[in-house]
C-alpha cells in the first residue's frame, strides 16, 4: 500500500475550520449554519477496511453531544481535502429524518469522484452541489453528486440520530 498520500496528510499546515454536514438528497437547500474555527490536526494512522471493503486512509475520532466515536476517511482527494482541514466542531441539522447536515466553510475537491453514490448507514459524505458534508443514521437513497469519504464504526449511526453538535479530528 502507498502510504505517501497519509504522510502527506501529516505534513498538513494550518487549515481553516470544517463544518460537519450531511448530504441532503433533495432539491430544496437547507438553511446554513455557522461554523465554529479550530486549530488543524493530522494523523498517520494505517490504512484499514471497512466491513464493506472501502480501503481508509486515516482513522478519525467523532464527538457527538460528547459521546466519542471512531471513524475512517477513505483514500479518496475528497476525504483527503476534508482531513486537511480537521480539527473541526460543527452544529448539525436533520434532514429527512435520515442524515445530519452541516455546511463546509469551502468547497471540496470532487477530483476522480463517481457522479453519484447511495449511502449506508454510518456512511461519512460530501454533498458537493450544496458544499455540505453528511452523516447518516438511517438507509437514504442514491444520490448524484455525493461523494463518500468515511464510515463511522458500529453504533455511532445511533448516536448521531440525536446528535445537535459533531466534532471531527484525527484519532489519537
Amino acid at each position: 500500500m502507498n502510504l505517501a498520500p497519509v504522510q502527506a496528510l501529516a505534513r498538513v499546515g494550518p487549515a481553516a475550520a470544517l463544518l460537519l454536514a450531511v448530504t441532503a438528497c433533495t432539491d430544496d437547500p437547507p438553511p446554513p449554519s455557522s461554523p465554529r474555527p479550530a486549530s488543524p490536526q493530522a494523523s498517520t494512522a494505517p490504512a484499514a477496511t471497512t466491513p464493506t471493503g472501502r480501503t481508509t486512509a486515516m482513522n478519525i475520532r467523532l464527538t457527538l453531544d460528547g459521546h466519542p466515536v471512531a471513524a475512517t476517511l477513505n483514500d479518496s482527494p475528497t476525504a483527503r481535502d476534508l482531513a486537511a482541514q480537521l480539527p473541526l466542531t460543527l452544529s448539525l441539522r436533520d434532514l429527512n429524518q435520515a442524515e445530519k447536515i452541516a455546511d463546509l466553510p469551502r468547497k471540496l475537491s470532487t477530483s476522480g469522484a463517481p457522479e453519484g453514490a447511495d449511502p449506508e448507514v454510518g456512511d461519512l459524505a460530501y454533498y458537493a452541489p450544496w458544499n455540505q458534508l453528511a452523516t447518516y443514521y438511517r438507509d437514504a437513497p442514491y444520490a448524484a453528486g455525493l461523494v463518500i469519504v468515511g464510515h463511522m464504526a458500529d453504533g455511532g449511526a445511533e448516536q448521531l440520530a440525536t446528535a445537535d453538535e459533531i466534532t471531527i479530528e484525527a484519532a489519537p
